[in-house]
């Protein structure tokens, strides 16, 4: 029968608790952004620091690949997993295993449709909330007037291409002078992004027709904007750019009047991660189910260079 962390909080409690551990197994999506780069490095920095030997395994961004790692874990007997799922269905086998093994699963900045007593916990911003920060934005800065928005979507299936949608969605509802008119996956990365907006641009009069540019991360958009200025427009305010993220190119483009806003995700999210395992290890402490990181909206108001300079050597 397959347990669940309430099992292995009761197992270590008749041990008389658990020694802080040692191996660390960490299933990444992929490289396909610079957040995405960025959380790697720092995961890395926080193992480190914390004396954890990290078992790392890129995923590039196929789910088969993340599920042949933490088997791979398991049976490596690591002392916990880090897994930032690359979509948010098929899991319940894997964590069964790991369970089983009664090895604590924390997943980072995305979520699983998974029963929650299949991993300690999760940590990450809320997805829907972003998506509304990134609507509310535009609601706003167009006062009422007529605007007609392409989308540019994460991967398909990913719990942040669902939520941000979603929240985007929920902000510009009721407002009629706000329209979805062209919304596409681009995987997230910067060359899908400007592939998919020069379709956009042809298909919408040259992108005359286009007020708006939504993308669910800033790489994204920072390939559209590259695709603006090859349709020789001007990203920033013959099209309004809003985007999520908050890494370092983003804000390059923003202080050149390239990008309007963008709503923040830490890529620290090893840091409450560590710590809710370090608890759990110590006394079989159980943290909340969902650790949520800070958000914040960014525009040309907020030093968008000096947001540059302090984020640049982070691993972006």
């Amino acid at each position: 029968m397959t347990r669940t962390l309430m099992t292995t909080v009761a197992a270590l409690a008749l041990c008389g608790g658990a020694a802080t551990a040692q191996t660390v197994g960490f299933s990444q999506i992929g490289s396909e952004s610079g957040w995405r780069a960025a959380e790697t490095t720092l995961t890395r920095q926080q193992a480190e620091e914390r004396g954890y030997q990290l078992q790392f395994s890129d995923a590039q961004q196929r789910q088969e690949n993340q599920i042949a790692a933490i088997r791979s874990f398991v049976a490596q007997g690591v002392d916990a997993i880090l897994l930032a799922p690359v979509v948010a269905t098929g899991w319940d086998s894997v964590l069964e295993e790991a369970a089983e093994a009664e090895i604590p699963v924390v997943l980072l900045d995305r979520r699983v449709d998974s029963d929650e007593s299949l991993y300690l916990t999760a940590v990450g911003s809320d997805l829907v909330h972003e998506g509304e920060v990134a609507g509310q934005w535009l609601v706003d800065q167009v006062a009422g007037e007529e605007c007609r928005i392409v989308e540019l979507q994460g991967t398909t299936g990913s719990s942040p291409a669902i939520d941000r949608k979603t929240g985007f969605e929920t902000a510009i509802a009721g407002h009629d002078n706000l329209e979805i008119v062209r919304s596409q996956t681009a995987d997230f990365t910067r060359a899908r992004g400007k592939e998919v907006m020069e379709s956009f641009l042809q298909a919408e009069g040259g992108g005359a027709d286009i007020c708006a540019l939504y993308a669910h991360n800033d790489d994204m958009a920072v390939g559209a904007i590259q695709a603006i200025k090859e349709a020789g427009l001007a990203p920033g305010s013959d099209i309004l750019v809003v985007s999520i993220d908050a890494v370092p190119d983003i804000f390059q483009a923003i202080a050149a009047g390239e990008a309007n806003a963008t709503v923040e995700l830490t890529p620290n999210m090893a840091g409450p991660a560590f710590d809710a395992l370090e608890a759990f290890w110590a006394d079989g402490t159980m943290p909340k189910k969902f650790i949520q990181t800070e958000s914040r909206l960014y525009t040309q108001a907020d030093d968008p260079q000096g947001e540059y300079d302090r984020r640049k050597d982070l691993g972006y």
